[in-house]
């Protein structure tokens, strides 16, 4: 695959002043500001607290703001049904095996078993599944149950896909290779990813916008563009530019870390 950078298209979601206060008084975010374009990979990078995971849950409408607005402008978005979310944990039906959990979704769109099934195999084989079709959660390693959880979260093919620090869990190892397998079913498919990390060196590799967040009240510190080229591999990760970027983002964390809380308006 020849080198590229991102292809970023129109704006697709606005967050405009988004603010959101919780029934016990804890601002998690305070005049929020961001865009979201078709076909980014966009990480929310933070210390905890930041209102990086209150952030998805907005985007994702399983919360709504106190002030502010989310505008979702992009042409092709079909509405909230159209996004996919994948968890910390893998959140898996224990007694279902592999394929039930990834028919899941579409199950409850009313899709069959047999219609369901070429798009399943399908991506048991993207995720590097196939034969374990059968299998139950239990049979299944840390790394794998996280497959299963990504391939449930694209089966209904969503231009949106949430994923909320999916391989904090993960050994490293593990974690390098979902990274490089996230950004080819990514580069393929071309859906858009907020992706929330506690870590720089993976927002670096992943992304091609990182927005860094500090806390009490949670906002936006920083934008930080990774104009790196796709794809990305371990030559990447070795680079001199990997590790430049890495430090340009790593200072600017500590600065969103540093900062003091902005007084209320």
């Amino acid at each position: 695959m020849p080198e590229a950078k991102a292809n970023i298209g129109q704006p697709l979601l606005e967050l405009r002043d988004v603010g959101k206060t919780f029934s016990n008084g804890v601002t998690a975010l305070d005049h929020v500001d961001m865009t979201i374009r078709e076909g980014d990979f966009l990480s929310l990078l933070g210390p905890s607290g930041c209102g990086k995971s209150t952030a998805l849950r907005l985007i994702a409408g399983l919360s709504t703001p106190t002030s502010g607005m989310l505008d979702w402008r992009g042409s092709g978005f079909l509405g909230r049904s159209n996004i996919g979310f994948v968890f910390q944990e893998p959140t898996l039906l224990p007694w279902a095996t592999v394929f039930d959990n990834v028919w899941l979704p579409l199950r409850l769109k009313g899709v069959s078993r047999a219609q369901a099934t070429p798009a399943i195999r399908e991506l048991l084989d993207r995720v590097h599944l196939t034969g374990f079709e059968n299998a139950v959660p239990r049979e299944l390693s840390g790394g794998m149950k996280m497959r299963v959880s990504i391939a449930r979260g694209l089966v209904t093919r969503p231009s949106v896909l949430l994923m909320d620090e999916p391989f904090a869990a993960l050994d490293e190892i593990t974690r390098f290779k979902l990274n490089d397998d996230l950004l080819q079913l990514w580069q393929d498919q071309r859906f858009t990813v907020v992706f929330v990390t506690h870590s720089v060196f993976e927002s670096v590799f992943l992304s091609n916008r990182i927005v860094v967040m500090a806390a009490r009240p949670g906002r936006v510190f920083e934008e930080v563009a990774v104009d790196a080229v796709y794809p990305r591999d371990d030559t990447f990760r070795t680079s001199a530019d990997y590790a430049a970027l890495c430090r340009k983002t790593s200072d600017v964390l500590v600065g969103a870390i540093n900062a003091t809380a902005r007084p209320a308006s």
